[in-house]
């Protein structure tokens, strides 16, 4: 997978920041203990990146998508991202930021229900296929097929078989799909327990939010050390070669969010492509037209 894209090209300022990572990495490209999932939320702090300053760099980042955007129209170029991490990592907030200036026909997202009985009788995967990327089209999983390692297990929707048969598995699927030409590529946002208790009492005092907080949420919230262990086992069973797992240090919102866009532009060898010089044309003439007295139902223009 090419890692030469337009967005490198236009932020040489990471350079010493790269250098520093690729010092701490072993010879494997796996990154050393200090490094590891579970201290992803133990990271120093940096300043706080002010509103203005991140919406100047969102901006920026749009106008990549932008060009990727129309480069897979273009090349008719498939590509898959998978968004996992823990209730509060900041999912949906990532994804909400990279559909921001995008086409919703070309970027989809897919948040795929709990199955339903018909689709629990099916092979796993089976629901999730009709949704991989047709040419042309960027699709975002908010949670994927990964809900088997996840989910599932740790609350007992699958049995323990068909969770280490799902991890044995999932490698060579995933070969077959890259295989037949789709560009794939799985994250995973890493959140502190500190933070995550701060996200989820957010959602509890907060009427805009509290929607998102689900029994569910609670429970999982409960079982933090299984949800550790179960990505522990998933990350181990399904970061390969061919398809790794990218992990997101997600306590800083902002950051966490420039930060995948940024890499996941890098990991995409798209071009600009060109566009045609583009003009309004002059209006057509009124040819005595006059808008009509009827008693339309105007919105009280309260603001």
């Amino acid at each position: 997978m090419a890692k030469d894209s337009r967005a490198d090209k236009a932020d040489k300022a990471d350079k010493a920041d790269k250098a520093d990572k690729a010092d701490k990495a072993d010879k494997t490209g796996k990154v050393q203990k200090s490094e590891k999932v579970q201290k992803a939320g133990g990271a120093a702090k940096a300043a706080k990146m002010s509103e203005k300053a991140y919406r100047k760099e969102l901006d920026r980042l749009s106008v990549e998508l932008v060009k990727l955007q129309e480069w897979a129209v273009a090349t008719g170029a498939r590509i898959c991202v998978l968004f996992e991490g823990r209730d509060g990592a900041g999912k949906d907030g990532t994804i909400k930021a990279i559909m921001e200036r995008v086409n919703s026909r070309v970027f989809r997202v897919v948040a795929l229900p709990a199955p339903s009985e018909r689709e629990k009788s099916q092979m796993y995967m089976q629901r999730y296929v009709p949704h991989l990327p047709a040419g042309g089209e960027i699709i975002l999983f908010d949670r994927s097929w990964y809900n088997r390692a996840g989910v599932e297990r740790v609350m007992g929707f699958c049995t323990e078989q068909q969770a280490v048969q799902f991890l044995h598995d999932v490698p060579l699927l995933e070969q077959a799909i890259q295989s037949a030409g789709v560009t794939l590529m799985k994250y995973w946002l890493e959140i502190s327990p500190e933070e995550q208790t701060r996200r989820l009492e957010s959602r509890i005092k907060d009427a805009r939010k509290v929607w998102k907080l689900s029994p569910m949420d609670l429970e999982s919230y409960r079982r933090w050390y299984d949800y550790s262990r179960a990505r522990d086992d998933m990350i181990a069973a399904t970061d390969t070669e061919h398809s790794p797992w990218y992990v997101v240090h997600a306590d800083d919102k902002k950051r966490a969010r420039l930060n995948l866009i940024r890499h996941l532009l890098s990991q995409i060898p798209y071009e600009e492509v060109k566009r045609r010089e583009v003009s309004l044309p002059a209006r057509q003439k009124d040819k005595g037209y006059v808008a009509p007295d009827y008693p339309y139902r105007l919105v009280p223009e309260a603001y």
